[in-house]
């Protein structure tokens, strides 16, 4: 019997996901939870398990389609009657998705709670009409003749437009076994410069493709963006100089990049903001962080400025509770949260992302520093999970690491202020009455003029200021 599999909503009130790319391919067969599918939503890339075992028909959504909740994406050939309550072949079945552990208000799980085990739970099944936006192919797809009568499966060429050489493995032109051989990422890449990954031995971890095998193999060019540099800590971006000879590219707003341009917007026209700039001496703060590397407390933990100007913003908000709130337009009130999840904006691939770190109110120095570190890591390796991405009461954005002095950043709905962190510079400063070569910052506060006003903003950022100044006061005023 035929079954169809649903995109479902993967618990995150999901009305839309992109197919990133396709693990299994018609004829294949696949076991209960078995990974058949990568989807990118508004927030994260989540895999998909199958629900049943049996023999994939066909694949229902081409890798780049974007598909709304409820709309089938893949039909599996299954041994045996259909399960109780699916009503005939086509089901809205259970898989495999993690359940969220009972949280306290500071999103932190409560004490003595067990984590609940994984349960079969996909919900949000319904078709939109209009289910499925593709972009525009050089062929039009056909129906496989192995399963009359659905949706058109992928064509054997490219996506948008590119073309792809064809080598017998799954869409996307990934042969099989070699799903697990790159991330989706590189994938993409791979397909976006014609590059068979079948053909490459990888050099990453467990002989992982990564994109610089992908990048060599495509001719030897290194590209890579400025984001992805300026986050890893990488030399300068070296890349093929480009034509200017009146060509053009297209990329489609898809997933996180659609999301965040959506909420920018959202956020920069119902919220007022304000921006205002401190320059700060941050010497005595460089020579703590240092000294910080050097305690067993930190060993195995990368320590650098932004921990310290992430304790400041802590304090800070604990002097000024106002700056840690949100506006209730419904209910027309100011909600003041007591607690801090630290949002840290994370320059990744896909995009601008801002995971936070849960009830960083509560961590001591050496517990923040592993926090921020293993938060950047999982954000930059594509690994943050929707609950990382949301949740966040207040925001720190690093430009100091694209060599930025200062900025105006634009606020994360729902939240009062956002901290940006200039370059650390050798410059001419006063200092004890003397002119002296010193370690400098340019703090930009941008918030939310309805909550906070210039006295409130001006004393929040200036705490932040002083104990930067002399990292001592964070012990006084903590």
């Amino acid at each position: 019997m035929n079954k169809e599999f649903r995109l479902p909503d993967v618990g995150e009130g999901l009305t839309e996901a992109d197919i990133v790319s396709w693990h299994v391919k018609p004829g294949d067969t696949v076991e209960i939870n078995q990974i058949i599918v990568d989807i990118e939503t508004a927030k994260a890339v989540v895999e998909l398990p199958s629900p049943w075992a049996g023999t994939v028909s066909a694949l229902l959504a081409a890798e780049g389609d974007t598909v709304d909740v409820g709309t089938p994406i893949i039909a599996v050939e299954v041994a045996g009657a259909s399960a109780p309550g699916t009503g005939g072949e086509t089901a809205a079945p259970a898989a495999p998705a993690p359940a969220a552990a009972p949280t306290s208000p500071d999103g932190q799980q409560d004490a003595g709670q067990e984590p609940p085990a994984r349960q079969a739970v996909l919900v949000g099944y319904g078709v939109k009409p209009g289910a499925t936006t593709r972009r525009p192919r050089k062929a039009p797809s056909t129906r496989p003749a192995s399963y009359p009568g659905t949706p058109s499966a992928p064509p054997q060429g490219g996506l948008g437009g590119r073309a792809v050489p064809p080598d017998g493995g799954s869409p996307g032109g990934r042969p099989p076994g070699a799903s697990r051989a790159a991330k989706p990422p590189v994938r993409k890449l791979a397909k976006d410069l014609g590059v068979d990954l079948g053909a490459l031995t990888g050099s990453g971890p467990e002989g992982s493709v990564t994109r610089e095998d992908v990048q060599r193999a495509a001719g030897g060019a290194t590209v890579r963006s400025g984001y992805e540099d300026a986050v890893t800590g990488a030399g300068p971006v070296s890349a093929a100089a480009p034509s200017l000879s009146g060509t053009e590219e297209r990329i489609p707003v898809r997933g996180v990049r659609k999301h965040t341009a959506a909420a920018m917007v959202a956020s920069a026209f119902s919220a007022p903001h304000v921006t205002e700039f401190l320059q700060v001496d941050v010497t005595e703060t460089m020579a703590a962080v240092r000294r910080a590397r050097e305690l067993p407390e930190f060993a195995g933990v990368k320590v650098s400025p932004l921990l310290f100007i992430a304790k400041a913003l802590l304090v800070a908000v604990a002097r000024n509770p106002m700056i840690n709130s949100s506006w209730d337009e419904a209910a027309q009130e100011i909600v003041v949260k007591h607690y801090v999840n630290l949002g840290i904006a994370v320059a990744a691939e896909r995009g601008l992302l801002v995971p936070s770190v849960k009830g960083a109110h509560a961590l001591p120095l050496a517990g923040l520093a592993r926090a921020l570190d293993e938060l950047a890591a999982t954000a930059r390796a594509g690994k943050a999970t929707p609950a990382d991405l949301s949740g966040g009461t207040i925001t720190i954005t690093n430009v100091g690491v694209f060599g930025v002095d200062s900025g105006t950043p634009i606020l994360s709905p729902g939240e009062a202020a956002i901290l940006a962190f200039g370059q650390v510079r050798d410059m001419p400063w006063v200092h004890q009455g003397e002119l002296a070569i010193r370690k400098v910052t340019t703090l930009s506060l941008s918030f939310d003029h309805r909550i906070v006003d210039g006295a409130l903003g001006s004393a929040a950022l200036r705490d932040v200021g002083s104990m930067l100044e002399d990292p001592v006061r964070m012990l006084a005023w903590s």
